[in-house]
């Protein structure tokens, strides 16, 4: 399974960049998408809502300020969603992480820190690794790496 990372601007890409690194580490297979929850709402209804059959296992969502691409794309999608709320504008990225992390019951999605792309990546591989065994072995060997 491959892996949708989805950003509302192409400015974000500095920012999402690390998922995406972290991806291709782990040999994941992984396509970038700019499209907004308010600038282009059909397209990201549309590719969200045929991301399963597109062969994607996880998506991954940055966004800033209002933020609200990954509530969008978990409206649309049964598969796990990854928020990656992202500082854009005056409050540092508060305003991203609570409009990310703030879902309704029954539509989650998964919240890392501010700016946090690698951790989106890194929980996107976990996710995978649940049935891709080869993955699972990348992320215990890298876990292994961590203990020094």
């Amino acid at each position: 399974m491959k892996v949708a990372i989805l950003m509302g601007s192409e400015k974000d890409m500095p920012k999402m960049q690390p998922c995406a690194d972290v991806l291709a580490d782990f040999g994941i297979e992984h396509e970038v998408h700019v499209m907004s929850a308010h600038r282009t709402p059909e397209r990201v209804a549309e590719f969200v809502s045929g991301a399963r059959e597109a062969g994607f296992g996880v998506l991954v969502c940055g966004a800033g300020k209002a933020a609200h691409l990954a509530g969008a794309a978990a409206a649309h999608s049964t598969l796990p969603v990854i928020g990656v709320p992202i500082a854009a504008g005056g409050m540092g990225g508060v305003d991203a992480l609570y409009s990310t992390v703030q879902m309704p019951t029954g539509i989650p999605v998964a919240t890392v820190a501010i700016d946090g792309a690698a951790n989106a990546g890194y929980l996107a591989a976990s996710i995978l690794s649940v049935t891709d065994e080869d993955v699972a072995t990348k992320l215990a060997g890298y876990r292994d790496q961590l203990k020094g």
